[in-house]
């Protein structure tokens, strides 16, 4: 049987999160890839839970500095050692 929703009313179910679903997400929320209604849900856990408020700014702070870093690169011999260590224990595996 089909449901009649009247087109006047906007249904806009805002998703309740548990801190668990809250902290698994956080990087969805970050990144902008979670629909409108939950994201809704996430801003209004954030602002009525302390714990996981302080566990998302930390989370924000450290992609923050971490993601100013310039990658690090292997020195030639380094990278030289590494890869004969690879090659050398494939041989001895294969």
């Amino acid at each position: 049987m089909k449901r009649f929703i009247p087109e006047t009313r906007a249904v806009n179910v805002v998703k309740r999160f548990t801190c668990d679903e809250l902290a698994e997400l956080l990087t969805a929320y970050l990144e902008d890839a979670l629909d409108q209604p939950s994201r809704d849900g996430m801003r209004a856990h954030l602002s009525c839970c302390e714990g996981c408020g302080r566990y998302f700014e930390q989370f924000r702070a450290t992609i923050k500095v971490l993601g100013d870093q310039p990658p690090e690169k292997l020195s030639a011999p380094v990278r030289d050692r590494l890869m004969s260590a690879f090659r050398e224990r494939h041989r001895h595996h294969s």
